[in-house]
């Protein structure tokens, strides 16, 4: 009867592990078995206890059916939390925080374009004396325009926040406990999780880390959910862009009254006159289209009022795979 293969030791269940790390999935059977390869060898290699907290996103493909069989082959450092919905990244990211038990929280994608061997040196940044780690992806595998749109968005946030992040699409990102606490005692309904620590942390800082391509899939970033975030971004954290569309309604109220003068004058002077028609249709098209904007921009703060007024539910859990924490016996 041939020997059976050896069983790699399984750790024991940690009451308190040094690091967590979250990770939301949606639709990402084609990479998972790479990430788990990869993951869970490096976090071996850290020597301490682990824990790693997979968030599904309503995915739609087999990543539960992954995600479940993970867990039973390594129950004691993982858990997963599944969503019955699709309800946004940053949404799978808090309810994993709430769920983080860890002295330190890593976030990490799930597509293996941050690598999982930079965890060592984000953990180490935090025993340096930060509170908050963010990262910058060097070479980035990205196409022109992602890069070019996001350095124009980057541009943007830092004009009209005091948040100042080199990378805001990488989320690779180190928390201390303290400032996971701090996260989870917001209640907001659409948030930018980096921004919001940054906003609270005491001591943060970056470090360089390496970009990879994607391992497998495409992204769930759409051209339209890329200015949806930075809208959520920019009137979240800043009320700037009211008030610089209030100073340009001031300059153009002042314009059209100077113009108005200057025609007045014109048609005492000059008499009446039809040449000018079409240059009065073009400035108030644009007039138009200023104030259009503006709605447009009140409307964004107006219904993110109202999102947080209706004190809905920001997810729902249809259910967690988790081990039990061990008895005070068993830890004797």
């Amino acid at each position: 009867m041939p020997a059976m293969p050896a069983v790699p030791a399984v750790p024991a269940a940690p009451s308190s592990p040094a690091v967590s790390v979250v990770i939301p999935v949606y639709n990402e059977e084609d990479v998972l078995p790479a990430l788990f390869a990869r993951l869970y060898a490096v976090l071996d290699g850290l020597g301490e206890p682990y824990e790693i907290i997979f968030v599904n996103d309503g995915s739609r493909d087999r990543s539960t059916q992954l995600l479940s069989a993970q867990f039973r082959l390594r129950p004691q450092v993982t858990r997963v939390v599944l969503f019955n919905g699709n309800f946004g990244q940053h949404m799978a990211l808090m309810a994993g925080f709430s769920r983080v038990r860890g002295a330190i929280a890593i976030t990490l994608d799930a597509d293996l374009q941050n690598p999982p061997e930079e965890i060592p040196r984000l953990v180490a940044a935090i025993r340096a004396g930060h509170d908050y780690v963010g990262t910058v992806r060097r070479q980035r595998h990205d196409t022109a325009f992602r890069r070019i749109a996001s350095r124009a968005m980057n541009a943007l946030r830092e004009r009209i926040t005091r948040i100042h992040m080199t990378d805001q699409g990488c989320m690779l990102r180190a928390y201390d406990r303290a400032l996971v606490d701090t996260l989870n005692a917001c209640r907001e309904m659409n948030t930018f999780i980096p921004a919001l620590a940054y906003t609270f942390a005491a001591s943060p800082t970056e470090i360089d880390v390496a970009h990879e391509e994607r391992h497998a899939g495409e992204s769930k970033y759409s051209f339209y959910k890329l200015i949806r975030l930075n809208f959520d971004l920019v009137t979240g954290f800043s009320t700037v862009p009211l008030q610089w569309f209030s100073v340009t309604g001031t300059v153009l109220s002042l314009c059209s009254a100077a113009l108005f003068l200057l025609l007045l004058v014109r048609r005492f002077v000059w008499g009446a006159e039809v040449e000018g028609v079409f240059t009065l249709f073009a400035l108030q098209f644009f007039l138009i289209g200023i104030l259009l904007f503006g709605v447009g921009l009140l409307g964004e703060y107006v219904g993110r009022i109202q999102q947080e007024v209706r004190q809905r539910p920001r997810w729902r859990i249809s259910a967690v795979l988790e081990a039990l924490p061990p008895t005070p016996t068993e830890l004797s």
